[in-house]
């Protein structure tokens, strides 16, 4: 079992930057994806971008452009660097992973971290 804790969330005016953090108790060595999620008041909690244990990586398209996600395997840390930052961007961002194999599938989630994005 390994446990995500996520950190960096903040109140930011827009157009400001932030770096989201997610720390694995474990290794993130053999988790094959992992990825960040967000969730706005009254809304479904969504993708905002993955990274492959290979390093390949996908983004929403509101985000296009403007959020890096990144994994540090040595440091079992994925990093979510985000620029631009909309009102719209508002949420609970959620760190996830995905790994799979022989031995079944399994899906890790941390508690989650508050961004604001406000003037």
């Amino acid at each position: 079992q390994v446990q995500l804790v996520e950190s960096g969330g903040d109140l930011v005016q827009p157009g400001g930057s932030l770096r989201l953090s997610c720390a694995a108790s474990g290794s993130i060595f053999s988790i094959n994806v992992m990825g960040w999620y967000r969730q706005a008041p009254g809304k479904q909690r969504e993708l905002v971008a993955t990274v492959t244990s290979g390093g390949t990586t996908n983004y929403a398209d509101s985000v296009k452009g403007r959020f890096t996600i990144s994994r540090d395997n040595a440091k079992n840390t994925v990093y979510l660097q985000m620029n631009s930052l909309k009102p719209e961007d508002t949420a609970v961002y959620y760190c996830n992973g995905h790994r799979w194999g022989p031995g079944g599938s399994y899906y890790f989630w941390g508690q989650g971290t508050q961004v604001t994005v406000s003037s």
